[in-house]
């Protein structure tokens, strides 16, 4: 804990905050437009106010995270932290994890439960051997009340083999049974169209996917690595 705040502040000594204008803004355009004036290099991809921070946090595309006051006078780059006794949470990184639930399903390869009582969204790859184990226990995971959401995440990055492989199952007539086909080791016959496989990796290193499967529940929580059924269940406390 001393060594994060120690790394904290040396951060802060050095960025400080950063002047955006002299004006005073009373709305989100114009701390919008006070950003794009001063990093003009980067492209606005979305701008929410924190409520409990009283910042705005400003994501800019291939960038950092900026947190912008409200007069758009100063901003601070990186990650907004929440102290709640002695815990620290990430606020930066519970808001990315959360832009998951606003992707469209119609992107998703979805294996829904019949009743459904939660879900889980999994990043995956038709490769991995964990990711395998876990495909296998959908049908528990369904029998128990929770869909399961995959997006690709193809780990040797975009271009590769398994990146090509997912291509070709998300433009598939039947993507959720050659998903399932291709994590039993069979061929993939190839298939082009436009598919949401490079935004879906881009999102994965987003929000710190480092490995598969990855899962993230409703709530934003982030599980990294494999769970049995049975463990997630008891988790989701179903």
């Amino acid at each position: 804990m001393k060594s994060f705040f120690r790394s904290l502040f040396r951060f802060t000594a050095i960025s400080m905050f950063f002047p955006l204008s002299c004006a005073v803004f009373a709305d989100q355009s114009a701390v919008l437009s006070a950003v794009q004036t001063a990093l003009p290099q980067y492209e606005v991809e979305s701008a929410e106010l924190h409520k409990g921070a009283g910042l705005y946090v400003v994501v800019l595309k291939n960038g950092p995270t900026l947190h912008v006051t409200q007069d758009g006078k100063y901003f601070v780059p990186g990650d907004l932290y929440r102290i709640d006794n002695t815990v620290l949470e990430n606020e930066t990184e519970k808001a990315k994890l959360t832009k998951i639930e606003t992707l469209p399903e119609s992107e998703m390869i979805v294996y829904k439960a019949k009743d459904e009582k939660a879900h889980i969204t999994v990043f995956t790859d038709v490769d991995c051997g964990y990711c395998r184990m876990l495909h296998k226990e959908v049908p528990k995971l369904n029998a128990a009340g929770v869909t399961v959401r995959y997006l690709a995440y193809p780990r040797a990055g975009i271009g590769s083999e398994a990146y090509t492989k997912m291509v070709s199952i998300w433009c598939s007539a039947e993507p959720k049974e050659w998903l399932t086909k291709a994590k039993l080791g069979s061929e993939i016959p190839e298939n082009k169209c436009v598919n949401p496989v490079a935004d879906q990796y881009k999102l994965g290193n987003e929000v710190g996917v480092r490995g598969t499967p990855s899962i993230v529940l409703g709530n934003g929580e982030f599980l990294p690595g494999y769970l049995p059924a049975a463990e997630l269940v008891k988790h989701l406390g179903l």
